[in-house]
């Protein structure tokens, strides 16, 4: 196996430049750094990565922390955030905190302890205080679906409320007034957002809060199904079903046609997301655009510019507004 050694003498250059070479250390020119690649891929050199993270003091990986593995939504912004970093050159180690605080906490540590450039995080169960703790330390951090005042230039998130809002409007824009909603936990930003705007968008039409018609889900097919029951116990009618997320708004559909409901006809429904499955339901789900793929994007982005220095692509914003997506589950009431 070829040495550093061999590469320098046939490239002519010192072991410093080489070595800054496979660093990406911009001092380097182009006709040099281009010799000394020339050297490497003649003689089969493949950089030692400890060594590199000797030299550079870089382990050219980022942590991700998402809440969970599994699901579309989760899926997307993994996927995004892995293919821009890998892109240039850069790994990335993904761990899920599961919405619990000591498990949000355990997984950054572990992250931490693998000595990661940075970490982009999509956490919901440690305080804002803890991350601003956080981003104090030998470490850039930066938040994905979450906005914290102190560190709003590292932040890329959706306005939920929004979403809420335009969620619950379009109930109600298309003639229904009993309109029941299923929130995701309620201690996540998020959740609190939505169902905030889903308040917002009943006083705007003078429409009632009826906190019967409110159930508190988790994010999960199957508590959609429960939440669909628990407001069926009611005996209260209803005559769209807002949800948080898709996730929920699929299972509440499967639960309401199992219960001989028809879907739109006698039940309006609307989602949050618009994850890929959405529009393969039957009836195709009426949901908000959330943009996670975007928000991935963004952070990344940041990442690659402000830790790694590398030029990217203008970012605009970090702020993302939701917009609706109108398919068939929803329905003028009859």
């Amino acid at each position: 196996m070829a040495t550093i050694y061999e590469v320098s003498k046939a490239a002519g250059v010192s072991l410093a430049t080489v070595s800054r070479v496979m660093n990406g250390n911009v001092k380097v020119s182009d006709r040099t750094r281009a010799k000394v690649i020339k050297a490497m891929d003649e003689l089969g050199y493949k950089p030692n990565s400890i060594a590199q993270s000797l030299a550079s003091n870089r382990s050219n990986s980022v942590g991700l922390l998402v809440s969970e593995l599994h699901g579309s939504f989760f899926g997307n912004m993994m996927s995004t955030v892995e293919q821009v970093l890998r892109n240039a050159g850069k790994h990335v180690v993904i761990t899920a905190g599961h919405s619990d605080e000591q498990k949000e906490k355990d997984a950054i540590e572990f992250l931490l302890d693998r000595r990661c450039d940075a970490i982009i995080l999509h956490a919901e169960a440690v305080s804002d205080e803890y991350l601003l703790e956080l981003n104090q330390r030998n470490v850039e951090v930066v938040l994905i679906n979450r906005r914290i005042e102190q560190m709003a230039e590292r932040c890329f998130y959706t306005d939920n409320e929004l979403g809420g809002y335009l969620a619950t409007k379009a109930a109600i824009d298309a003639g229904h007034k009993d309109i029941a909603y299923i929130s995701g936990p309620r201690f996540k930003q998020d959740a609190s957002e939505r169902l905030a705007g889903h308040k917002r968008a009943l006083a705007e039409a003078n429409i009632d809060f009826n906190p019967q018609l409110l159930v508190e889900g988790g994010f999960h097919e199957d508590e959609g199904a429960q939440g669909y029951a628990q407001l069926l116990a009611t005996g209260l009618s209803f005559t769209a079903l807002v949800c948080a997320n898709d996730e929920m708004a699929s299972g509440a559909m499967t639960a309401a046609r199992e219960g001989g409901v028809l879907i739109p006809e006698q039940l309006s429904v609307i989602g949050f997301d618009d994850v890929l499955f959405a529009r393969y339901l039957y009836p195709k789900l009426t949901t908000i655009d959330n943009p996670i793929q975007r928000m991935g994007y963004g952070a990344a982005h940041w990442v690659l510019e402000h830790v790694y220095k590398q030029k990217t692509p203008k970012q605009h914003t970090n702020l993302f507004a939701p917009k609706l997506i109108v398919r068939d589950s929803l329905v003028v009431p009859s």
